[in-house]
């Protein structure tokens, strides 16, 4: 197949992403307004052929302090047939035009899955005083055409991103945990859950929690619950105004593409999150809860109340986003992939990031700009 790049509008980018049983929610258009300190142009990859558009990826530039050079990044992108066997076909053209837009570096998230954990695997692993990584684990399934992409994109000159480097903006996780719901039935799913996980729904049901849905009005209290959170967990929350512009650019896209939730008990909000739709791709995207109330245990109940719900809008799977690969059980994340794991489910190793300096001495710059910060 032989393919020509050009940019593409907005209306082309969406029919295609809609076309796909599903794509990344940092792939579609609005994403763009989202990150709106970013500039963005929108990629289309067509068959010669046909006419067709086959492909499409969502650019933001990022510009260089003091300098009109930019860090072009697709985050978990571009939408392509990276199994394509003429891969170097589809990336080049893209490398010659990011670099004619002014890009001195180029960063994308390959969204190809290399291996797969179940849950039993980990359980076993955490067990284990010799197993300290996911790595360290045999996987349950393996995707041999992932390392034949790799082998590729090593051979064209990209590099592979560090796990967790700083990159300028999010970098994106490598590993994520993932509960799949295609051809399941829902009390299979439900059954898959660990003891603890049905105790605590059952308890949070007892004790009355309700799990309602809330609206742009109610993203100031989702807030409060954030901000708490990010003063017990240590990180530095984003502003009010960055869920605003979410909630308005995503679902002015699609009605549909982000929820919010909110599990209360006796009219007081305890837990909330964030939930993203593409396709029959689920995503649970932000996380908050109070310090108190924890013993009816809303989050448990709020997560299985969106597990349904991505289930009845025939979702194929429910992702809970990024957990660390450590199975150390005194390292700070390991709560995350514990709670995590007892939703049955899967841990997914993506590809992770690449970077092609286009320009080898901007490149370092931005590296020990970087690494300063």
């Amino acid at each position: 197949m032989s393919l020509t790049l050009r940019t593409i509008s907005r209306e082309q980018h969406l029919a295609y992403i809609q076309s796909l049983p599903s794509a990344s929610h940092m792939q579609v258009p609005a994403w763009a307004d989202v990150k709106a300190e970013w500039r963005s142009e929108s990629l289309g990859w067509f068959d010669d052929r046909t006419g067709e558009l086959v492909g499409a990826g969502l650019v933001l530039y990022r510009q260089l302090p003091k300098i009109k050079r930019y860090l072009a990044y697709l985050p978990e992108g571009p939408v392509i047939n990276w199994f394509a066997p003429n891969l170097q076909e589809w990336i080049e053209p893209m490398l010659a035009h990011l670099k004619q837009q002014g890009a001195f570096s180029v960063k994308m998230g390959p969204p190809v899955i290399i291996r797969r954990w179940e849950a039993a695997t980990i359980k076993k692993g955490i067990q284990d005083q010799d197993v300290k990584r996911l790595r360290d684990l045999e996987a349950d399934f393996i995707e041999p055409r992932a390392f034949e992409v790799a082998d590729k994109l090593r051979r064209m000159g990209w590099q592979q991103g560090e796990d967790g480097g700083a990159g300028f903006g999010d970098v994106q996780p490598r590993y994520v945990y993932q509960v799949p719901l295609a051809n399941r039935a829902l009390e299979d799913v439900h059954k898959n859950f660990n003891q603890l996980w049905r105790r605590n729904i059952k308890k949070a049901e007892k004790a009355g929690v309700e799990v309602v849905q809330g609206g742009y009005n109610d993203l100031a209290e989702w807030q409060r619950l954030y901000e708490i959170t990010a003063v017990r967990d240590h990180f530095r929350p984003r502003p009010l105004s960055y869920f605003q512009r979410m909630w308005t650019a995503l679902n002015t896209e699609d009605p549909n593409r982000m929820r919010l939730y909110f599990a209360r008990h006796n009219g007081v909000n305890l837990s909330a999150a964030t939930m993203l739709i593409v396709g029959g791709h689920v995503w649970y995207s932000y996380g908050a809860s109070d310090n108190i109330g924890r013993e009816v245990r809303p989050s448990n109940a709020m997560q299985w109340r969106m597990l349904r719900d991505a289930y009845a809008l025939g979702a194929t799977v429910y992702d809970l986003r990024g957990i660390s690969d450590s199975l150390d059980e005194t390292d700070h994340l390991f709560g995350l992939i514990q709670f995590k794991v007892g939703t049955g489910g899967q841990a997914a190793e993506y590809l992770g990031e690449w970077d092609f300096p286009l320009n080898k001495l901007l490149h370092k710059a931005l590296d020990i700009y970087m690494s300063r910060r």
